[in-house]
């Protein structure tokens, strides 16, 4: 009685597929197929018919009736008659034709290329992507094979190395230095995407979406750019410390009333700033050896001067005077 029951004829056969699904093979336990029988078959999906391991009959979304009539492939590989009726054996394979998104990918390990500017670079990179099956018979004997059922998350390893190998050609034979590819993004995606593409098409596959989110140097070049960038930011060394200069001398005369000590301390500091900076660039800066000495005589009366507006001591004045009386004698 219990042989009876499991041997039942099936005459209805459909597939609710769950998310990230892509192939599931019909478990019939060596039961059979009644002739007659109804194939659903929903939107974004197809269902596979094989017979001793050779694809027969590809049904399309629709309901249909699996008779001879509509059977005409596996009708002639079982060498039946149009008046068959019998039930008969076959191993039938949904796929999902849906689009599969929201999908990430990565570089696991820098991609070496040759940058038209910087020369060899390793990059790396991240994005996301999307595909469905496109050719329902290279899937099925390129992927499925024997398998029970087949899942995004079982294909996508093989996926995310197929796009590594696809962005080092891609990167590899573009002419776009790495400054320039934010500007070239989305013409970087696409041709990525052509590449990856050719790639997926040997398992049936269509890459439908490709983005580029994200392109990156290794963190010890990218610390060397930014210090070239923020040398670029300065421009003119001159400007930058006659600038110093101006801020040392403000912030010296702020404090404690503006001493004139505390002016000739912003004003040696912002000195020694400039002639380090001069020294680096080969030139030398104002006010320090090899700029002409100004008159002694011509310093004593403008010192003089300060006395009288009270910027200068009298003391201090005296010890300067006697300084550069000193180099007339």
């Amino acid at each position: 009685m219990f042989d009876f029951l499991r041997k039942q004829f099936v005459d209805v056969i459909d597939w609710l597929e769950a998310p990230g699904d892509l192939a599931w093979r019909v478990p019939f336990a060596d039961r059979e197929i009644q002739n007659g029988a109804q194939l659903t078959v929903r939107e974004g999906q197809a269902a596979i018919f094989v017979n001793e391991g050779l694809i027969a009959d590809v049904f399309e979304p629709g309901l249909h009736r699996l008779d001879t009539a509509n059977m005409p492939i596996l009708s002639n590989l079982m060498n039946w008659d149009k008046a068959f009726r019998s039930p008969f054996k076959s191993d039938v394979v949904f796929l999902s034709r849906k689009e599969q998104h929201g999908l990430k990918w990565g570089t696991a390990q820098p991609i070496t290329v040759r940058d038209v500017e910087f020369g060899a670079l390793r990059l790396r990179a991240f994005g996301s992507y999307s595909f469905r099956v496109n050719d329902v018979e290279s899937f099925v004997a390129r992927v499925v094979g024997t398998l029970g059922e087949v899942s995004v998350a079982s294909l996508e390893p093989q996926l995310r190395a197929a796009i590594q190998a696809a962005i080092a050609t891609a990167l590899g034979g573009s002419r776009v230095a790495f400054l320039d590819l934010a500007a070239n993004q989305q013409a970087l995606s696409d041709r990525i995407r052509g590449e990856v593409d050719k790639a997926f098409a040997q398992w049936g596959i269509e890459c439908l979406s490709f983005y580029v989110e994200s392109i990156s140097l290794p963190d010890a070049v990218q610390a060397h750019l930014d210090k070239g960038s923020s040398m670029r930011v300065l421009g003119d060394l001159g400007d930058y410390t006659r600038f110093q200069a101006a801020e040392a001398i403000e912030a010296a005369a702020s404090q404690d009333g503006g001493s004139i000590a505390g002016i000739g301390a912003g004003v040696a500091a912002a000195t020694a700033l400039g002639g380090a900076m001069a020294q680096g660039l080969g030139t030398t800066a104002p006010g320090l050896a090899g700029a002409p000495t100004e008159d002694p005589v011509a310093m004593i009366e403008k010192l003089h001067k300060l006395v009288t507006l009270g910027a200068l001591s009298q003391e201090e004045f005296d010890a300067k005077k006697a300084e550069l009386l000193a180099r007339i004698r």
